[in-house]
Order: structure tokens, then C-alpha cells, then sequence
């Protein structure tokens, strides 16, 4: 399983993915989920996925191999004009390697499925987070959706809708995240570390802040232990039940 995070605020674009995938308790293994194309001073790209591996991974790879060699037949990440055609592209990339892993006509919602969130800005437009389904078709972020999930969604999801503020700061936004990833981590063992975060400033053009959250990172063990004794203390305050 999988758990991804792409969130817009006031000053910027926030992007966290984990790094577990798993095909049985016996066979885990580590892959990045995180993926950046970055032409500094035109665009930055976020690309995270969800789903099967074979099948993002193929994704992945012809997005990549095709924005390293442009073909005059086929659009690439690097061409494209706007955020909203860049969406496009990753949605018929995801189609095409679908139909062709399932030659017998086996549908999106099949064993090959596989969802994005994409995310960046292109010069001369405003940054914009997508949320791409396996049939290749996609939803915006906007003000009443600030923020999407894929993979293993709902453990991290209430401490989001809870506690986000468009006016956030980075750091901010990255305590609110750890707590959500936390709390995943702690109810599902198909999510795992080390984590990846990766901070896109409105405007700048260029990749921001970025960092892999390892078992040994202090400040995740500071914030994974203080919302433990946290949701203790306010449990332990509450009124309690005298009704027996």
C-alpha cells in the first residue's frame, strides 16, 4: 500500500509520499513514490503514485524517457504549456500503459490500476495540484479541496481537515503532515518510512526545500511521541461516563 499527500497553501505547494510497497508480509520492499522534473527558472513537476507497481513505475518511466528524447509525435512534461495539459498527458500515459498491460481488455479498476497526484507551476501560470484516476481522467485542487490523498487515505485524513489553514507556513504544514503520516504508519503496517517531503514556493520556479524522513529523524520521533502524549492528556480530560 501507499500513502501520498499533495497540499496547496497560501504560500505554496507541499508534497509528502511514503516509501513501503508491499505484495505479502514477506515481501516489502522500499521504492520512491516522490518523483520531480525541474527546469529552473520555467517549471518544477511533482509526480506521486499510487497503486501497482509495475504499472507506475511504467508511468514513471515513459514520462521520463520520453522528456529526455522529445519525439515531434508525442508531448513531453517539459513541453507542455500549462499545468492542465501536463495533467493531460500524465492522464493518456496512464491509459496507454494500462491498456497495453492488459491485452486482454482488463479494465482500470483491475489489478492494473494506478492513481496520481500531480502537482508544480509552469512559467507565465499559477501553480496547480491534480488528482489523476487510472481511467485517466483528473480533478483540481481548489478552495473547498485544498489537498488530495492517494493510497491508504483515511488514517491521516481528520487531522488534515482539522487542523489545515491556507495560511500555514512551511513548517507548519510539515508538522501537520507528520502527525497525518504518523498516525497512518501507527494503524497500517502497508505504510511505512522513510518518508519523502518536498516544498514548492509559489513563483520561484525551482524545487524547494527537500528531505527523506529516516527512522533516526529526531524531530519525526519528537512529533510521533507528542501527539501520542497529546491525544492521552485530551483523552484523560474529557468528562468522564457516570451513567453505570
Amino acid at each position: 500500500m501507499t500513502y501520498c499527500v499533495g497540499l496547496k497553501i497560501d504560500r505554496g505547494l507541499v508534497f509528502m509520499s511514503d516509501t513501503r510497497t508491499n505484495a505479502g508480509i514477506d515481501n516489502i520492499s522500499t521504492f520512491r513514490k516522490m518523483h520531480i522534473w525541474e527546469e529552473p527558472g520555467e517549471r518544477v513537476i511533482v509526480l506521486m503514485s499510487a497503486g501497482n507497481l509495475a504499472t507506475t513505475q511504467a508511468v514513471i518511466s515513459l514520462l521520463d524517457e520520453r522528456s529526455k528524447s522529445p519525439s515531434e509525435r508525442v508531448s513531453t512534461l517539459l513541453q507542455t504549456p500549462s499545468m492542465f495539459q501536463t495533467a493531460r498527458l500524465v492522464g493518456e500515459t496512464i491509459k496507454e500503459v494500462i491498456k497495453n498491460s492488459s491485452p486482454d481488455g482488463q479494465s482500470a479498476d483491475s489489478y492494473f490500476n494506478a492513481s496520481f497526484i500531480l502537482g508544480g507551476q509552469i512559467k507565465g501560470s499559477e501553480a496547480r495540484l491534480f488528482l489523476i484516476y487510472p481511467e485517466g481522467n483528473f480533478i483540481e485542487a481548489g478552495e473547498d479541496t485544498p489537498f488530495f490523498q492517494i493510497g491508504e487515505t483515511k488514517y491521516g485524513k481528520p487531522i488534515i481537515v482539522r487542523a489545515y489553514d491556507p495560511g500555514m507556513s512551511f513548517a507548519e504544514t510539515a508538522k501537520l503532515l507528520m502527525v497525518s503520516f504518523d498516525s497512518t504508519l501507527k494503524s497500517n503496517l502497508s505504510v511505512g518510512l522513510p518518508l519523502d517531503m518536498m516544498f514548492y514556493e509559489l513563483d520561484t520556479m525551482r524545487v524547494g526545500f527537500r528531505k527523506r524522513i529516516g527512522y533516526d529523524d529526531q524531530y519525526y520521533r519528537m512529533i510521533s511521541d507528542g501527539w501520542s502524549n497529546a491525544l492521552k492528556t485530551a483523552f484523560n480530560s474529557l468528562p468522564e461516563f457516570d451513567e453505570l
